[in-house]
């Protein structure tokens, strides 16, 4: 089984950072093993180049191996160069054994809240996509910005605006997972064979209504796919099972 901690949406900064529940989390994800953490953005509030030293060793604390793209926070004040200085590229392909493919895609603009994958990157996409169907490959896509709208987030202001493009996209090659974050509110669509799963934000102050901070937890066994939500020091509860695709 294939264990993955879904994280999102830091904020590191001065003002909306909540270093305690940060830690508490740490504490929490390292003490479950998971064989990867993905990052779906917003490490830092304003993309400065002392948020992202300070996140470098904030994310430093993490035990297993840990995959970020950048969120539109991280994409301000040229903070889209250090991210690839000091986080990593932007988009990325990473293949785990010979049947797990997870690719990484930047939907971020310079100074733009609102999210785009942009032709080049989608016809890259595709192509890694067509690798994954040809070897029958399990396969997970993670961006920052939602591809759909997330219920209880307010007025629709910043979905991706090639959503219909990269939905497509996705569910003709039966991508079996999807995960962004962006909204700071957990949540699960369904589209055809493939999952679209958001996930809430792991520190920061911005939150909506009651929810908390949390992360997502994925088993993937050869059967199926539980996903589970655990707030930060609190509540862990089943979000979801989902039988896994057949080829």
């Amino acid at each position: 089984m294939t264990v993955i901690a879904h994280i999102s949406d830091l904020h590191v900064s001065k003002s909306d950072f909540n270093e305690e529940m940060f830690m508490k989390a740490v504490s929490e994800i390292n003490g479950l093993q998971p064989d990867m953490i993905i990052l779906t953005g917003d490490i830092t509030g304003n993309g400065y180049y002392k948020e992202f030293k300070q996140a470098t060793r904030y994310l430093a604390m993490f035990e297993p191996p840990l995959f970020a793209i950048p969120g539109n926070h991280d994409a301000r004040n040229l903070g889209y160069q250090t991210f690839e200085e000091l986080i990593g590229e932007r988009s990325w392909k990473l293949t785990v054994g010979e049947d797990f493919t997870v690719i990484g895609l930047d939907s971020t603009t310079p100074d733009d809240n609102r999210g785009d994958i942009g032709r080049p990157q989608h016809l890259w996409l595709e192509h890694q996509l067509d690798e994954c169907v040809v070897n029958e490959n399990f396969s997970i896509v993670v961006l920052h910005h939602h591809i759909i709208s997330i219920p209880q987030t307010g007025r629709e202001r910043n979905v991706l605006s090639d959503s219909g493009d990269i939905l497509k996209t996705l569910t003709t090659h039966e991508v079996d997972l999807v995960l962004s974050g962006h909204k700071h509110v957990p949540n699960i669509w369904k589209i055809n064979k493939t999952l679209v799963v958001n996930a809430g934000s792991l520190c920061s102050e911005k939150l909506r209504g009651k929810n908390l901070n949390s992360y997502n937890v994925y088993n993937i066994s050869e059967d199926e796919i539980k996903i589970y939500l655990h707030n930060v020091d609190g509540e862990k509860f089943l979000f979801g099972e989902y039988p896994r695709n057949k080829i």
